[in-house]
């Protein structure tokens, strides 16, 4: 991973946040990473029209959308657990 070593996550957790264009609450994921340079956090927010933002807090304040979007990605846990199948019965 550019610009972090041995990044794992802490947490990722879903809420509620304001923009200040509007006075709607949108939902929010909060990707909380510890790292040898230090703490930080990338907040996905999901927007209208089907748009995301990405804004970084401590080791990532300050880093590009782009750069923001990929470390998300690859630090997003991944969810194992089988896929739920309906057997047909008959």
């Amino acid at each position: 991973m550019a610009g972090l070593t041995d990044p794992r996550v802490v947490a990722l957790e879903r809420y509620a946040i304001r923009m200040r264009e509007n006075g709607v609450t949108r939902a929010a994921w909060r990707l909380e990473v510890e790292s040898a340079e230090g703490p930080g956090a990338i907040v996905l927010v999901d927007a209208e029209g089907g748009q995301t933002h990405y804004r970084g807090e401590g080791v990532f304040l300050g880093w590009p959308r782009e750069r923001l979007e990929a470390t998300y990605r690859d630090l997003r846990p991944v969810d194992a657990s089988p896929k739920f199948e309906l057997n047909q019965l008959g």
